[in-house]
């Protein structure tokens, strides 16, 4: 028979509105489509249970990591945005502290939720692509041993939500792909409006995936009105932040040379970008990845859900150019699980396969474990220990050691003294941890923290930390070393060794003088 014009309309349209017959992967896209597999529902909520018990167990070790002790401070001055991100993360982290009375592990809390949220939502990925229990466990398993999402379930930064609500994204939009169901669209909107106010870095997700959408379709997502009511609404609640930017002179996007910089000088750059992601990914994970995205570039049966792999592929090739951070793409590593797990039902159990995979899965589980903090603080002092957990020690310490300086000067001076910082984490150390040592609020010119608050006091003595004498004395004439920055373990972090300097003598007026201390790069104030 001839086809009809719907049936030249479904090829058109990548053939996502046929139902489909390959045994591996869901491919019946109507609303009447045969139910997914059941939900392996026992093996997979003890994954994730056992996942959250062993964050919330490690929530507690060593201490506030450096981005974590910025969003107490930035929580403590409420805004619509902030420099270096939107503003859901500093309010998140201010409000959990204060009903918790500055407790690690509750601030720590929804991180473990929500990696514990993010393997269940992995598992659910690989059902609704056709996984049965084996596919399901695997991909479930293989979120709880990837190190990126046990070292971000570990801390409660803007990568650990942006993860999660890119996972559920992914399987929102598998799920629409199966059943055409529309009302799945209004959360897939409430999803990105949430990720906007988390990192707007999400917006690359959503523009790469358009452009998937347009190449292999499913188009009709393209033509449902209540998905663009719902982009609509998304967007509406960015418009604020938005505004906030603008007026500040847009330095979000001055970050992203920043971060372009930092990936080239200490990760490695474009070179190091595949393979820290497959290292990310982990030992299982990554041989899951590699085969769920030939899958779904490739396999027929997969092609209703093409746009995904693709869209994997476009946000590589974006941050490659960029020279973004290889984490960035993690929150599509669940579908690509779930494709490579559901396409491997094809194979037959036997007993040595299924051994080996069980070896496979603790030595991944062994390696990942490594990123969370199970070891003594010592180990840090080791040049190749985790640079994350470097930067979550000695923070009590630097708060000691310029109180040790500032209790030094006369009384007069000291009650009009200043701090200021030229890194945030210090900024923030001296915020979390000096009041209880007499110290006063501190000022930073570095990234967000500049925006936070700004001296007003030209005469008062400035207790300096970090940066150099060069540096310092083109806004003061007097520069003199009292103090260096120090901690008990010895570990050598990024504030180890910094100089504490009395400066005196304001050359300009702080209004002037302000703008000129604002610096990206963590260099600039040793220029």
């Amino acid at each position: 028979m001839p086809p009809t014009a719907r049936d030249e309309s479904v090829r058109r349209d990548g053939g996502h509105d046929r139902p489909g017959t390959g045994p591996h992967l869901h491919t019946s896209t109507a609303p009447g489509a045969d139910p997914p597999p059941p939900l392996a529902l026992l093996p997979v909520a003890s994954i994730a249970c056992a996942t959250a018990a062993l964050l919330l167990l490690t929530a507690g070790r060593f201490g506030y990591f450096s981005d974590e002790l910025y969003f107490l401070a930035a929580g403590r001055h409420p805004a619509w945005g902030y420099a270096d991100q939107p503003p859901l993360l500093p309010l998140l982290a201010y409000a959990l502290d204060a009903v918790s009375h500055g407790s690690l592990v509750w601030l720590r809390a929804p991180a473990a939720v929500v990696t514990a949220l993010g393997v269940l939502t992995a598992a659910l990925t690989a059902r609704e692509l056709g996984g049965r229990r084996a596919a399901q466990v695997a991909t479930a398993g293989a979120y709880a041993v990837s190190p990126v999402m046990v070292q971000m379930g570990h801390l409660l930064i803007t990568a650990t939500l942006d993860i999660f609500l890119t996972t559920v994204s992914a399987w929102l939009l598998v799920r629409w792909a199966r059943t055409r169901r529309d009302r799945l669209l209004p959360l897939l909107g409430l999803t990105a409006a949430v990720s906007l106010q988390v990192k707007y870095l999400s917006v690359g997700f959503w523009a790469v995936l358009l452009v998937a959408l347009l190449l292999v379709g499913p188009r009709d997502l393209l033509r449902r009105p209540l998905l663009w009511a719902s982009a609509a609404g998304a967007l509406l609640t960015a418009v604020p932040g938005l505004l906030w930017q603008a007026r500040n002179g847009w330095p979000q996007l001055a970050m992203t040379k920043v971060i372009a910089q930092e990936v080239a000088d200490e990760e490695g750059g474009r070179a190091m970008f595949l393979p820290t992601v497959l290292s990310a990914a982990g030992l299982v994970g990554a041989v899951l990845l590699c085969y769920g995205l030939w899958r779904l570039l490739v396999a027929r049966e997969a092609r209703p859900y093409r746009f995904l792999g693709l869209t994997f592929a476009g946000l590589c090739a974006c941050y490659l150019v960029v020279q973004g951070r290889p984490y960035y793409v993690s929150g599509l590593f669940a579908v690509l699980w779930g494709a490579g797990a559901t396409g491997l039902q094809r194979l037959r159990s036997t007993r040595p396969r299924a051994w080996s995979t069980v070896v496979a899965y603790l030595a991944s589980a062994a390696l990942a474990v490594q990123v969370l903090p199970i070891y003594p603080v010592h180990r840090l002092t080791e040049p190749s220990s985790d640079r994350l957990a470097r930067e979550s020690v000695g923070w009590p310490d630097l708060a000691t050691s310029v109180a040790r300086v500032y209790r030094e000067l006369p009384a007069d001076r000291r009650s009009r003294a200043l701090l200021i910082t030229d890194r945030y984490d210090q900024a923030g150390a001296l915020d979390r941890f000096g009041p209880a040592l007499g110290l006063p609020r501190p000022y930073s010119g570095h990234r967000g923290y500049w925006y936070l608050r700004r001296p007003a006091h030209d005469q008062a003595t400035v207790v300096f930390v970090g940066a150099d004498a060069r540096y310092l004395r083109q806004f003061f004439t007097s520069v003199h070393r009292r103090g260096t920055v120090t901690n008990a373990e010895k570990v050598h972090n990024l504030s180890w060794g910094a100089p504490i300097w009395i400066c005196e003598g304001l050359r300009r007026p702080w209004h002037a003088t302000w703008p000129r201390l604002s610096h990206l790069s963590a260099d600039s104030a040793k220029e």
